[in-house]
């Protein structure tokens, strides 16, 4: 699978009750899906995994699946604390056909947990998973360090395909392109443009109530029923890609890419997708100056409004731009007046 461009870390809206708020998943992704995002991550951190059980993990995931147009990119969160939980989410998100899993550290248990015990972790996990596997490096909520040289043992396995370190660390991205640059080149499906040909494009056309198309001819001379006929089949290039790596800081978008990144999975495009794409563009462009100018504009709101509101921050400003955020679960506790004024001062001129 392409992991090329930006991607949305989308948020889980709830009910005050903090029941899910399952209409309002429908409508975040349908307006994402308009988006020029290259695609979503759904129950990554940013859509508060961790506070949802896995019942209301499965209803989410299948939700935001349906609600998405079939071009978006889908990756699913489904990172637990062991192998067999892991797997099952795995499992039941490749029966929706998302394109890939995001897959972090277990915690619990980290300091019975080696360089060794990590590397069986992600390889039995790549091993049978059904879904490509993208490595979620996040040291702030998963305190347990991999290093470069970890990530690079690992981007030999087949299954493997990228990863998304939220460190914020230029250096380290760069250390970690270079580090696995040996790793074995895919080919993949890609569209006419080259952009991803996600699993859902690809899937057998389907008439509006789920069956095969049957001409009129087929019938023989029974009663015609009225069906639209199959859409036309996607067609596709072959690409070649190595291991890929995205940034998971809106504050080093720029310099991440500068450095070998493929693109970005920020929290900040869950509220101002447009933002961070123009930084994107601006860079594919070979635009440095106008690249340089849009990763400026968001620096201050990037650092108020995501590093330190957090959670809380980043559901408020969905709700400033249009889209549906409301409150975090508890025991996170949402903005104060004040600081939700303040959050929406910085965002005034990153409207979407």
């Amino acid at each position: 699978m392409l992991l090329e461009g930006i991607f949305a870390p989308v948020t889980t809206p709830f009910y005050p009750d903090e029941r899910i708020y399952f209409r309002k998943i429908e409508a975040n992704m349908a307006r994402y899906s308009r988006s020029l995002l290259s695609g979503m991550v759904v129950l990554g951190s940013t859509g508060e995994a961790a506070a949802l059980n896995d019942a209301e993990t499965r209803d989410v995931l299948r939700a935001s699946a349906e609600a998405t147009a079939p071009e978006k990119v889908l990756i699913a969160g489904v990172g637990r604390e062991s192998v067999h939980a892991t797997l099952e989410l795995a499992e039941f998100a490749a029966t929706l056909n998302y394109d890939a899993v995001l897959v972090r550290p277990p915690s619990y248990y980290s300091n019975q947990l080696p360089p060794a015990a990590i590397l069986h972790y992600f390889r039995t996990i790549a091993d049978r998973s059904p879904l490509p596997v993208v490595l979620y490096y996040i040291p702030k909520f998963v305190p347990l360090e991999i290093s470069v040289d970890v990530i690079a043992e690992l981007a030999q396995h087949p299954n493997i395909i990228g990863i998304k370190d939220s460190t914020g660390n230029v250096e380290r991205i760069r250390q970690t392109v270079t580090a696995t640059q040996s790793a074995p080149k895919r080919t993949i499906a890609v569209t006419q443009i080259f952009e991803a040909a996600t699993t859902r494009m690809l899937q057998a056309p389907q008439n509006s109530a789920g069956a095969a198309f049957v001409s009129a001819g087929d019938l023989a001379g029974g009663v015609a029923i009225a069906a639209p006929p199959p859409a036309a089949p996607v067609k596709t290039r072959s690409r070649e890609v190595g291991f890929q790596v995205l940034t998971g800081s809106e504050r080093s978008i720029l310099p991440s890419l500068e450095a070998g990144a493929t693109g970005a999975i920020v929290a900040f495009a869950t509220f101002a997708p447009q933002a961070c794409q123009e930084i994107y563009l601006a860079w594919k462009d070979h635009d440095p100056r106008l690249a340089h100018e849009k990763q400026q504009r968001i620096l201050a709101a990037g650092k108020r409004v995501v590093g330190e509101l957090g959670l809380a921050g980043i559901k408020a400003a969905c709700d400033f731009n249009g889209y549906f955020g409301g409150r975090p679960r508890s025991p996170i506790l949402p903005l104060t007046a004040e600081q939700k004024a303040e959050a929406e001062g910085l965002l005034v001129e990153i409207r979407n």
